[in-house]
């Protein structure tokens, strides 16, 4: 019996190609189709606050920075692990609707520093609380001590394809 349509693929390549192990598959497979789902249920909340993909992120950066909530551009760029340029397309989204503002960095007259606005920082707050529960509810068919393991897990196999 097939749990899911991943299963099916890995019994029918069992079955086309019954020298190849394709169980590897069932996992691969499940994480990139977990991937998908995920994005279409953690999507909605940000979408209602009319924010692009990545905005929040930059949003969340700068308020999980503690205060004064600012950056340097090129340091938020590498804490989401994008490009400088992908960082100044969303500062200029967020820019424009008042979420945050640049400045000149004091430690060199060629950098720019981020920085929440006082709106950038309630509609952080309020967005980081629904985002937390949704994610809760995404997990609420593991057990807590399940989701630790799977986190573990996780952790483990992002460890060692960095190492790649």
């Amino acid at each position: 019996m097939q749990t899911d349509a991943i299963a099916a693929i890995v019994d029918q390549w069992k079955h086309e190609r019954p020298d190849l192990d394709a169980t590897p598959m069932l996992v691969i497979g499940r994480l990139f189709r977990l991937t998908g789902l995920l994005d279409e249920r953690l999507r909605p909340p940000f979408a209602a606050a009319d924010l692009g993909n990545g905005d929040f992120d930059v949003l969340a950066a700068l308020r999980r920075s503690g205060a004064p909530y600012a950056l340097p551009a090129g340091e938020l760029s590498r804490t989401l692990l994008v490009t400088t340029g992908a960082i100044t397309k969303r500062v200029d989204r967020l820019e424009a609707r008042g979420l945050v503002s640049r400045s000149v960095a004091a430690s060199d007259s060629r950098g720019r520093r981020i920085a929440l606005t006082t709106d950038g920082v309630t509609l952080a707050d309020d967005l980081i609380a629904a985002h937390l529960t949704n994610q809760r509810h995404l997990l609420a068919g593991l057990s807590d001590e399940e989701a630790a393991h799977l986190a573990a897990l996780l952790e483990r196999l992002t460890a060692t394809l960095a190492k790649d």
